[in-house]
């Protein structure tokens, strides 16, 4: 069974009051973009549970899997993977949309021909993987094993 939504929360972190991210943008719960960059946080007056951003989260994920079984080389990928690889595509997925995940095409290619060994390879030497080390790593292991141990104790 799908564990995406712990995965996120665990990689994400999660905010109930907005913030604003790394790259500027006004953000909410697990990275959840809620306006155009450099907005002032004072636009944002509201808080959002934790539960309520958990659904928030699933509604974002079920979209992009959406988005994913309309892109053929992501639904071969897809097809070799279980839940625990499923997952590891759908949180690059949600961190650096479709278009993001789909160059790498290298990589989905192992994936679908069930190398995922060099699949995990392939996510490390990423400039990804220089940009978020120990996601990239927690997701390479995932994809070598086909387990959740990489978030072992944490989700």
């Amino acid at each position: 069974m799908s564990k995406i939504i712990q995965i996120l929360a665990y990689e994400e972190g999660y905010k109930e009051k907005p913030y604003i991210d790394t790259e500027g943008y006004p953000t909410v719960g697990c990275g959840i973009l809620i306006g155009p960059k450099d907005a002032s946080i004072k636009n944002y007056t509201f808080t959002v549970p934790r539960e309520v951003g958990d659904i928030w989260m699933q509604k974002i994920i079920n979209e992009k899997i959406k988005e994913m079984n309309n892109r053929p080389v992501l639904v071969a990928a897809l097809k070799q993977c279980n839940d625990a690889r499923a997952d590891v595509l759908y949180s690059m997925a949600y961190q650096l949309g479709i278009d993001g995940l789909a160059a790498f095409k290298n990589t989905l290619q192992m994936i679908a021909t069930q190398n995922f060994a060099g699949a995990a390879e392939g996510l490390l030497s990423s400039l990804w993987a220089k940009q978020t080390p120990a996601r990239a790593k927690r997701h390479a292991e995932a994809m070598r094993s086909g387990t959740y141990d990489a978030w072992q104790g944490v989700i």
